[in-house]
Parts: C-alpha cells; structure tokens; sequence
C-alpha cells in the first residue's frame, strides 16, 4: 500500500527532519510549518520510526478536508476507508486540537470523530456494537484555519522517548531538540564534543547515537508494530537496516557537570542508551574548567532566568562564561537560551543564530564558528 504520511517536529526543526527523510531516500518529502509530509509504503513507516532524530512521531494521513461545521467535520470522518486500518476489535481512541478555525471546542470535536469513525466502521464491519478490545488505534485530528486532517498514530509514545531516559533532571532538554543541534553543528564524530552543562546527559547521548549512525528508534517499540496489517518482517527488516548502517570508530566526547547527581544520571542513562564506552563523564564547573583538548565543538544547554535560576544568576553565568571562553580560539561554541541578551553578556556577537522552541520556551541557538576573529562589544 502507498501511505502519505506527517511527522510534526518542534517548531524550528522542519528543515532538519526533511534533510533526514530525504538521506533515507524516502520520497515525496514537502517541508512545513510544525510538519514535515512525505509518501511511502509499511517499510517506510517502520524505517522512518526507527530512523528520525528530529521528528516527534510518524502520522499516517486518512483524510483532509474542510470543515467549518460540525456536519462537515462529521462527514469528512465518515468518508475515511477507516476499515482499511482499524479491525473489527480495534481500540481507537480519538485525541485532537484546534487553532484559528471556526470549530474551537477540542471535547465537542472529539466526540464528533469518535461517532463518525464509529458509524463507518460499524457499518462496514456490519455490527450495531464495536467491542474496541483489541490493539490500539490511535485516531488523530488537527484543526487548523478550518482545515481538518485525520490521522493514524503509527508511533505510541513519542519519538523523543528513546529508551534511556527514566528521569530527568529539573530541566530536562527533550531528546530530538539536542539532536538537532549536534546537527546544526555538522558534528559527524571527528571533532572532539564537549557540553559543560550536561545534566542528564541527553546532549552527550544524542552526539554519540549520531557519530555511530546509530538509529535512536532501536531500543523501542511502536504502536504500528501490532496493528493488524504489519507484517513482523517489515520491522525485522527496518532494524536489521539499521544496524548495518552503524559506523564503529573511537569517539571522543565529554559531558560534565557541577552538580554530581547530575553527573551519576548522566552515566547512567548513557549506559541505557549502550553508549557508555564512547561518552566520558566528569564533575566541574563549566566556567572554570580547563579546556579538555585544544580543538573541538561545544554545546550546551546552561539554565535559563526562567527555569532553573534568577534570570540576574544566569546573567552572571553567561558573563563568567564568556570571560572563561574568550581565548578558546580552537573551539566552535553552541549556546541555547531563552535570554534576549545573551550576545551581550557573553560579550560577543554570534556568528549566526537560529530560533528555537525547548518545549515552549521560545529560545535562540547562539552559533559561535568563526574563531578567526572576536567580535567583542
């Protein structure tokens, strides 16, 4: 079956998980705003499970129509070959959102699709009454300026959710935004990769699994992998792929941290993650901390005013900061924050900067490349 299929991201990463689709030779791929769009079959619905960094889930589309009433939503649903997806026994569960259409009230549109999804599959399987006791189906609807789209959820638990992170610490930096930023870095596992703020460890972690080609989706399962029209050896397949795209190489990257809970956690999900042999861990203060080698890409992740300190602490941070890495001309440096001024206390202009959202934090990525000369204000 050809299947078009959307993967939301976090605002900001669209282009990055487009660039992924397209290395997986994956076809049809269109770049939106929140969505990327592409077009496949079940090989590539396991593959792309398995594969995205930056993605946070893999939608099967059903059905996209306008709907500015109920009646339309109601029919837009009805007219879906739901039968074609959803057993007999089938648990479907329906969860949604609206932005700027006409139709607002999230419950009310719920309960819409659920009653056309259970009139039209009723009638095909020809019963007054679905049992719903079997695997899920996880129907998806999103509203957007009078536009509906019905979807399948072909992933379960997001795809941030890898498999080696538990816990967090206070401020835990989702899985598939540091992933895009060791991408944005061009990191390929040559350079030696230090964050100095580590916390759990998920920068370190996401560095690793891309320097060894290492599919994040493999110590995971998903929803797909039980519906009905999955054969098991299309995902046997897909993983067996996987693992042969693997690069074996020594890899020298740092995580460290003032905080030694911080530091154990960190140890500890890399050794979840299989990546504890190619991550070292350390105790230390970021601003006073020797440089680990002459050369290299830092990233980080420091606390924000808003999150975890007083916005004048973390201030004093990024100037100790700046002062600390004034003459690190060897290294390139990557800083997210959510504070406006950052250039300024870290005393330099950024060669470049990028929009990002950590959750809904609406952060700039700070790309410090150009070590030929200081931009100094």
């Amino acid at each position: 079956m050809n299947f078009e299929f959307a993967a939301p991201t976090l605002f900001g990463l669209e282009g990055i998980t487009g660039d992924e689709l397209r290395r997986l030779n994956i076809e049809n791929v269109r770049v939106e705003n929140g969505r990327v769009l592409f077009s496949g079959d079940e090989n590539t619905l396991a593959r792309a499970n398995l594969n995205l960094r930056t993605a946070e889930r893999v939608l099967l589309v059903l059905a996209e129509f306008k709907a500015t009433t109920f009646e339309e939503l109601f029919q837009g649903v009805y007219r879906a070959n739901l039968e074609d997806y959803i057993p007999k026994n089938g648990a479907f569960p329906v969860k949604g959102h609206c932005l700027s259409s006409q139709l607002m009230s999230v419950p009310d549109c719920q309960a819409i699709v659920k009653k056309a999804a259970s009139k039209r599959l009723g009638e095909k399987y020809g019963v007054s009454w679905l049992p719903e006791d079997g695997e899920k189906y996880q129907l998806q609807f999103s509203l957007m300026n009078d536009r509906a789209v019905l979807y399948l959820d072909t992933s379960g638990a997001g795809l941030h959710k890898r498999g080696y992170r538990a816990v967090g610490n206070d401020a835990p930096l989702r899985e598939t935004l540091a992933a895009a930023m060791v991408m944005l870095t061009r990191y390929r596992g040559r350079e030696f990769l230090w964050d100095p703020f580590c916390g759990s460890g998920t920068i370190p972690i996401e560095a690793a699994l891309i320097a060894k080609n290492r599919a994040p989706g493999l110590n995971r399962s998903f929803a797909a992998e039980k519906f009905a029209w999955m054969e098991e050896k299309i995902w046997q397949a897909a993983r067996s792929e996987a693992f042969d795209r693997e690069f074996k190489g020594d890899y020298r990257i740092l995580g460290s941290d003032n905080d030694p809970k911080c530091v154990s956690l960190a140890m500890a999900n890399a050794r979840k993650a299989g990546m504890e042999k190619i991550i070292e861990f350390r105790d230390g203060d970021a601003t006073k901390m020797s440089l680990p080698a002459e050369s290299g890409i830092l990233i980080c992740n420091p606390p924000y005013g808003q999150r975890m300190m007083e916005q004048r602490s973390a201030q004093r941070l990024y100037g100790e900061l700046g002062r600390h890495f004034k003459f690190a001309d060897g290294w390139k440096k990557y800083i997210i924050t959510s504070e406006p001024e950052f250039e300024h206390y870290f005393g330099r202009r950024a060669d470049k900067k990028r929009k990002l959202y950590n959750g809904m934090i609406k952060c700039d990525y700070y790309m410090y490349t150009d070590n030929s000369r200081r931009k100094e204000k």
